[in-house]
């Protein structure tokens, strides 16, 4: 069983993908893969938004609550909406502390920045893992302007990297890079004490991690640091249209798929 304390003393990358849901959830668990997030990025491959904004805390804690439920082994991390976090501290605990004591997540994640070190240091007091998020976070889309890259000046980069100190003293466990320079991350990487999972971070950081819908080639369009490793939308399409014909040619249900109760053939 994958656990906070455990991922500091892997000997292979750490890896992580995203689910929603128990189904996706389950195959992910099988596969392997070390950590589940349950993202914030539900609002656009699940929820149809057109960004992470809209996602309530009562959508994240049902999709962790069924993550959890199929699975045994993964360290499954619920990832705190917009406005979840932040607002008023008393909230903020419960908020997070529900996602564990409610959802059952084995830790949250935030989207990082000099406002949540002290939240982070308080969350973890009170036995609420934390796991960190730098670089691009795209709940701040709206002062940012963009999905850019982020750290791409020295001064920019120092600040994350200051950040990033700042978490890991604060308590958090693990900490995500997202869309930074590779040699910014790695740098980063090298600097902490605790694990980073990028994610088009480049190569050097301790893991990594993927929206699973961008790895199963579910989406339209995917970020340019993203990778498709199968078509599940083509399996997808050929099984449901396959489905569509069998019916309207009247194969399906074939005999197989039906029962016939002996003497029930004269209703009135």
């Amino acid at each position: 069983m994958t656990t906070t304390r455990g991922l500091r003393d892997r000997d292979q990358p750490i890896t992580m993908l995203t689910a929603y849901d128990a189904l996706t959830a389950r195959l992910v668990e099988a596969a392997g893969i070390d950590v589940i997030l349950v993202g914030d990025s539900m609002g656009t491959t699940v929820l149809g938004h057109d960004d992470t904004l809209p996602v309530t805390l009562e959508e994240a804690a049902s999709h962790t609550a069924a993550v959890v439920r199929a699975t045994d082994d993964a360290l499954v991390v619920a990832d705190m909406p917009f406005l979840s976090v932040g607002v008023d501290e008393s909230e903020t605990i419960r908020n997070a502390g529900r996602m564990l004591k409610e959802a059952g997540a084995d830790a949250v994640k935030l989207e990082s920045g000099p406002h949540t070190v002290d939240i982070t240091e308080r969350l973890t007091q009170l036995g609420i893992p934390v796991m960190a998020h730098l670089g691009l976070t795209p709940q701040h889309i709206n002062q940012l302007g963009g999905y850019s890259r982020q750290g791409t000046t020295t001064e920019a980069a120092e600040e994350i990297l200051s950040l990033a100190r700042d978490h890991e003293d604060a308590g958090a466990f693990a900490l995500v890079l997202e869309h930074v320079p590779a040699n910014v991350a790695a740098q980063i990487t090298a600097a902490l004490d605790i694990p980073t999972i990028g994610i088009g971070a480049g190569p050097d950081c301790d893991g990594q991690v993927l929206v699973s819908a961008d790895v199963m080639g579910l989406t339209d369009r995917h970020p340019p640091f993203a990778e498709q490793f199968g078509d599940v939308a083509a399996a997808m399409t050929d099984a449901i249209d396959a489905y569509r014909e069998a019916v309207e040619t009247g194969e399906f249900p074939a005999a197989e798929h039906s029962h016939i109760e002996e003497g029930v053939d004269d209703l009135e």
